[in-house]
């Protein structure tokens, strides 16, 4: 039998619990040409659920572009990416691929080769690493064009697109500002895992790119959905699993996609044969996957300063934290100011190893907390 929780990766439609809300909104953001920035923790799933919204719109009327910006590294290597990614949404043969690219974004001097599973492969000359601002203007006015001459809507999706943050200079967010606002037919959806940072550009003032979309926080997905998902697939495999099972699974993982996933993913090879969940398995599949973990938690540990173990410990215990500088959470965390878990807090968030979900701090692993809490009862 084929374990039927998948996690990793973007996963099919099948794969998915529920987001059927999550789906229709950003297909209608899609299809009135808005600009939406989508931001969630790592794992949430962000980048299958708008890949499904990609794949949901109708292929007469829509040139959708995923857009991968984790290996750009400034603005003519940005530009580049998008352009490829959008001459090759246009055509699929080598021939017209080639004269797409040529007629849309014929400066960057665009050439076809194929893969050796026989795919047409678009490049561009290496001189483009020097291209100027007007340059990369010219080029990212190229999908308003083929709206416009095509008669086609354009959606652009740019996923990890903190990653412009870490550019030399603020030069794309500008140049995107002034292009995308003349751009009616072309709808542009920003996917960021850094939240803070997605939040500060287009919130602080000073930013470019403030105020310049909508904001879509993608969260986890509520118990009272997992409880159907997770009961009908362990049912099409003939083993049985009561919903206080399944409510552990989401208390443990806090209802986040990835590893609600994998927490019934152990679960299913661990009772597959058993032909049902024993009371105490959902805990020995955590067991084993912490097992797995742990070397890495153990050095992650070693690598944090006094005051950032105390606070992440604190946050561990707790359910979450919204009152993290209050006396009570310093007095828990044994830290002597303000000023310190500050400085801690600063530090875990800088790193990915937590994040804020409205309200509250919460550790990004889910697995990493159950691992803290069990570490401090030892």
């Amino acid at each position: 039998m084929i374990n039927p929780f998948v996690y990793g990766g973007v996963v099919g439609r099948d794969s998915f619990c529920n987001r059927r809300r999550e789906l229709k909104d950003l297909m209608r953001a899609m299809e009135n040409g808005e600009r939406l920035f989508v931001f969630s923790e790592r794992r949430m799933g962000k980048t299958s659920l708008v890949k499904l919204a990609l794949d949901n719109l109708p292929k007469r009327g829509y040139l959708g572009a995923y857009v991968d910006l984790w290996a750009t590294d400034g603005p003519a290597s940005f530009a580049t990416t998008i352009a490829r990614s959008v001459a090759q949404g246009l055509a699929s043969t080598s021939d017209k691929l080639l004269g797409s690219a040529r007629e849309f974004f014929g400066r960057l001097t665009p050439t076809v080769s194929m893969t050796p599973e026989g795919t047409p492969q678009l490049t561009f000359a290496e001189r483009n690493a020097r291209l100027d601002g007007a340059a990369i203007e010219e080029i990212l006015a190229g999908p308003a064009r083929i709206a416009r001459e095509r008669g086609t809507r354009v959606v652009i999706v740019l996923d990890e697109f903190q990653r412009i943050l870490e550019y030399e200079d603020d030069s794309v967010e500008r140049i995107l500002r002034s292009v995308i606002q003349d751009q009616p037919d072309v709808a542009y959806v920003f996917l960021g895992s850094r939240k803070h940072l997605l939040r500060e550009m287009v919130l602080d003032q000073n930013r470019p790119l403030y105020r310049s979309g909508g904001h879509y926080p993608l969260g986890p997905i509520a118990t009272e959905h997992w409880l159907p998902f997770v009961r009908k697939r362990f049912a099409d495999s003939d083993i049985r699993i009561e919903d206080e099972d399944i409510r552990r699974v989401c208390a443990l993982t806090e209802g986040h996609p990835f590893y609600t996933q994998l927490l019934c993913h152990a679960l299913w090879e661990l009772t597959m044969d058993g032909r049902r969940v024993e009371p105490g398995d959902v805990d020995r599949a955590l067991d084993i996957l912490l097992a797995r973990e742990a070397h890495g938690y153990a050095a992650l540990w070693e690598t944090l300063t006094v005051n950032a173990r105390r606070v992440l410990l604190a946050l561990a215990r707790e359910s979450g934290s919204s009152a993290i500088y209050s006396g009570d959470f310093m007095a828990r965390a044994n830290l002597k100011s303000s000023s310190s878990v500050q400085r801690a807090i600063g530090t875990l968030m800088e790193r990915d190893i937590i994040d804020r979900e409205e309200s509250d701090v919460v550790i990004t692993d889910r697995f990493l907390k159950s691992w803290l809490v069990r570490r401090s009862r030892s």
